[in-house]
């Protein structure tokens, strides 16, 4: 067994150094016991009939997979009952949910994308879940869809969990990153890296290059860039990587630095982006930032947009400091604005 914090006691630990408050730490405990359940059921696979899709489209017009629907209900049971939280939101549900007549209401809102990467679900490739949790407005008994609608700096935590060779937990409470693993024999995750730093320059980026033709200007050409290797102007050999799913990439980035992006294409001018505000961009761009990254949309800081609806998409550029900055520049540069 790992001879290191359980996440108890770091959650404890941080309730006596920096005031964390009890009820914040019981809703990290209730994420991460409706993480270890979902890690059980993504280990059994087809043994666990948890393969395939349900008749159902989500709201976001995705037919959902079987495991996609069974995380969400793990997660909302794991919470409702708690009355830590007032009300969560997920990429799965149409609308907010509210806890059931009777039950306390607490001070936070939840909002979760319960499975990250569904499409490598059947073919046993990483995953993930991917949380944020914000305060509820002072005085809101009945939260309404209005009241999620917060810029990310708002939130109080975030963090996600991948599903892999190891379950691990990677965690912000707005004091740096931190990774915890699952130890499955005795069912506890253990604290294994402080303070995650994202160096501030990168040799790897991560983005589906089958939307080449749909990229504006800047993004293509930092892409080139990256592709002309030692000889163009960047003067070094980059590496592609893509697995398919924000979690797993964005880990690679926490994990060994680079840029992750998910950029505004041109396909259609209602669509600025691919990634959902609230509970996919919002929380990995905070993780990004407290391990000394940026996250952007390649105009401005991802933390300090106003969401409009809770199902909102954004671009999303994140990752090395220098590379994003660098990114930026290119979107500010009138000759590829003009192209």
């Amino acid at each position: 067994m790992f001879n290191g914090l359980t996440l108890a006691a770091f959650l404890q630990e941080e309730q006596r150094l920096h005031g964390l408050s009890p009820d914040l730490a019981g809703v990290v405990e209730d994420m991460a016991r409706a993480i270890k359940q979902i890690a059980h059921h993504v280990s059994q696979g087809a043994l666990g009939d948890v393969l395939g899709s349900t008749d159902a489209v989500n709201i976001q017009g995705e037919v959902q997979k079987k495991l996609d629907v069974e995380a969400n209900d793990i997660i909302l049971r794991c919470h409702e009952s708690s009355g830590r939280v007032a009300a969560m939101a997920s990429e799965e549900m149409d609308s907010i949910y509210l806890l059931p007549i009777g039950e306390r209401r607490g001070d936070y809102l939840l909002v979760f994308d319960p499975l990250d990467g569904s499409t490598n679900i059947d073919i046993n490739l990483s995953i993930g879940t991917i949380f944020s949790i914000l305060p509820c407005p002072r005085g809101v008994n009945e939260p309404r869809e209005i009241d999620f609608l917060q810029p990310g700096r708002n939130q109080v935590c975030a963090g996600y969990a991948i599903y892999s060779q190891a379950t691990v937990l990677v965690l912000t409470l707005g004091r740096g990153v931190h990774s915890f693993t699952l130890d499955r024999q005795i069912g506890e995750f253990f604290l294994v890296q402080r303070d995650l730093r994202i160096a501030p320059q990168g040799h790897e980026y991560a983005i589906n290059t089958s939307n080449w033709r749909f990229w504006e200007p800047p993004i293509r050409r930092y892409i080139e860039e990256c592709h002309a290797g030692e000889t163009g102007p960047r003067g070094k050999n980059f590496n592609m990587r893509w697995m398919g799913a924000m979690v797993a990439d964005c880990h690679r980035v926490l994990s060994r630095g680079g840029v992750f992006l998910y950029p505004r294409d041109l396909r259609d001018p209602n669509k600025p982006g691919k990634l959902r505000q609230l509970y996919e961009a919002n929380p990995i761009a905070l993780l990004t930032e407290q391990a000394g990254g940026v996250a952007s949309t390649g105009r401005r800081s991802i933390l300090d947009l106003m969401p409009q609806t809770l199902h909102q998409r954004i671009p999303v550029i994140l990752g090395a400091r220098e590379e994003v900055r660098l990114i930026e520049d290119y979107h500010l540069d009138p000759p590829l604005q003009s192209m």
